[in-house]
Parts: C-alpha cells; structure tokens; sequence
C-alpha cells in the first residue's frame, strides 16, 4: 500500500464505522487494530474488515485526514480499556489468587490476580497486570510508584 493511503472513513446509521476505499467501494464495520498498542500506539496501525482482513495499513496516524484520525481515534477509545495503576493500596495475600485494592487512572478499584505470570514487564519501567476478567492495568513507571506500592508489587515480581 502506498505511503499515503487513499480511502475515507464514515458512519452507517448503526454507528458502525465504514471506509470507503479508492474504487469507491464502501466497506461496512470497519475496525482499527493497533500493531504495538503500549510501545508505539500512533504508529502501525490496520484497519481490517469484520472477517479480519486487512483493507489498510497505516504506518502512522499522521500520513491521514484529521477526520479520518478523528474517527480512528474515537474507535480505539471506544475499544480499548486500559486503566493506569496509580497505587497499590493493599493485597489480600502474597499467595495468589490475591485480591488487589488500587487506584488507577479511573479511580479506585479491586481485582483478583490468579497467579504471577499475569504480571508482565514490558520494559524496564512498564508493567501490565491482567486481572481474572482479562483486564489490563498498565504501569506506565514502575519507578513513579510510592514506596509502598512498589514493595508490595516486589512481592509479586
């Protein structure tokens, strides 16, 4: 695909988010997926049809139209759930399944974490915490953390 694609994006009367490609054929539930969504989430991304094919890769969201970033922004805002831990409060136990009391970007909150793999490290500073539903907490700094958290987190690690 070329450096700077050729297609617009819309909304059917489902909300449902349509491209238009550079035939003029329009493609119906339409959805963006991030290649590197933590790393480098402006950069890399697909939109793909509802069977998954890729209809247009994006090598970053600033090749494309305000409106057509608009409406792929406010599909992955939509789609993706992603609190950022802010503070441990408390751990029910250091054996896991523990329930954990924290603060996060959207305000306080427990989850159960089965077991250590769940907390992955993405670099030397950034953690992701997959909780038993599959939610994903990030720690964007390890090291932005209070004293407590990080000994607490240490337990686990």
């Amino acid at each position: 695909m070329s450096n700077s694609p050729s297609f617009s994006l819309s909304r059917n009367s489902f909300g449902q988010l349509c491209l238009k490609d550079n035939l003029g054929v329009i493609h119906e539930q339409v959805v963006p997926v991030r290649a590197f969504p933590i790393s480098q989430p402006d950069q890399g991304i697909a939109l793909v049809d509802r069977d998954g094919h890729e209809l247009v890769w994006l090598e970053n969201l600033d090749q494309i139209s305000l409106e057509n970033k608009s409406f792929i922004e406010e599909e992955l805002a939509q789609r993706e759930f992603m609190p950022v831990l802010k503070r441990i409060d408390g751990v029910s136990s250091f054996a896991t399944p523990s329930t954990w009391t924290v603060d996060t970007s959207r305000g306080l909150t427990s989850f159960v974490l089965k077991g250590e793999e769940d907390i992955r490290r993405i670099n030397k500073h950034m953690y992701l915490i997959a909780d038993n539903h599959g939610v994903q907490y990030l720690i964007e700094d390890i090291q932005s953390l209070d004293k407590h958290s990080r000994r607490l987190l240490d337990r686990f690690l």
